[in-house]
């Protein structure tokens, strides 16, 4: 499952990030890493950005950045 597909109002753990080079490195940066826990806050109507809580901080994710996210 990803990030995507998560509901709002929702907290899961990342257990992997699927993107390569710079795209895997603009998540890290953003403090997505393996076994952190990320808060769905909110989704936009058509389904892009995904906003969430990580880390205490509320950052806003692409659709496809979010597709890269598996969670359990």
């Amino acid at each position: 499952m990803t990030l995507k597909e998560i509901p709002v109002g929702k907290t899961v753990k990342v257990t992997k990030l699927t993107g390569e080079g710079p795209v895997k490195r603009r998540i890290m940066d953003m403090g997505i890493t393996k076994g952190v826990d990320v808060f769905v806050r909110k989704v936009a109507p058509l389904g892009d950005p995904v906003e969430v809580t990580v880390r205490g901080y509320e950052l806003s994710l692409r659709k496809a950045d979010a597709e890269m996210i598996v969670v359990e």
